[in-house]
């Protein structure tokens, strides 16, 4: 049975390539969006042989304006798309003082702009049909941004917050919203960030294959936040469970009486 198109960001490679994989054998098809036009190809043919669905490309650099609002048109103007997995995105392991604001710039177009310009682009059309499904893929970093690069776990915060909020949107409306927060992954991602995951301790990485099909179950059993890496989940929903005890409390007329007023 087809469930319509997923469109995938970032799926030439790693955790974007899993995801076009598991999803074509779940029988949608893929609208595969990424810089490098020789690997999109390649990954569409293997596709299309592996799992017999129609697979089509779109080369873009969302970091760009103008590639970005194409990719923004493709998702207005596609009436199959039933779901998006925002998956782009690069990273930084080096501390602030270190890194090239420029490159920190272009960081946040696309771990910020990019995810949250698609979301909007999706989120009329998938409300409107009362269907659809956005993935968002995290990290780690979204909750301990200290971990890596400052600039790059304040994306992932972003991604957190604004995943939370959409899914608040949304949910009334029939569209479900996920945000996925990998750990230590073996991807290119860590080669890119000057960190190859190599010199990572082993029982720390996980592969993007394990990632991918236990965020794919969690999303089927409605799962809002997926940290396949975090053994006890139950630390996940005490920390839910003290934010929201304290969102009634956050705002007063009043300063605390700590502070002897």
């Amino acid at each position: 049975m087809n469930k319509g198109t997923a469109l995938v960001t970032g799926a030439s490679s790693g955790i974007g390539a899993i995801y076009a994989d598991r999803l074509a054998a779940r029988g949608h098809d893929l609208l595969l969006v990424a810089r490098n036009r020789a690997r999109l190809e390649e990954q569409a043919a293997r596709l299309r042989d592996r799992h017999g669905v129609d697979v089509r490309i779109h080369v873009a650099d969302l970091g760009a304006k103008d590639d970005l609002h194409g990719v923004e048109t493709l998702i207005a103007e596609d009436e199959t798309l039933t779901m998006l997995v925002n998956n782009a995105g690069f990273g930084g392991t080096g501390s602030l003082a270190q890194s090239d604001v420029e490159e920190m710039e272009r960081m946040i177009a696309v771990n910020v702009t990019a995810v949250m310009r698609l979301s909007y682009a999706a989120a009329p059309v998938f409300a409107a049909r009362k269907s659809g499904s956005i993935i968002n893929i995290a990290s780690i970093a979204a909750i301990a941004p200290e971990i890596l690069n400052g600039v790059y776990g304040g994306t992932k915060a972003f991604v957190l917050a604004f995943s939370r909020s959409l899914r608040k949107d949304l949910a009334p409306e029939g569209v479900s919203v996920q945000v996925v927060l990998p750990g230590a992954t073996g991807t290119e991602f860590w080669d890119i960030a000057g960190l190859p995951h190599a010199n990572l301790p082993a029982e720390w990485v996980m592969t993007p294959e394990v990632l991918v099909d236990a965020a794919l179950a969690d999303l089927d059993a409605g799962q809002f936040a997926s940290i396949p890496s975090l053994h006890d989940d139950g630390q996940w929903h005490a920390w839910e469970t003290a934010r929201d005890a304290m969102l009634p409390h956050l705002s007063s007329r009043t300063a605390a009486p700590r502070y002897g007023a």
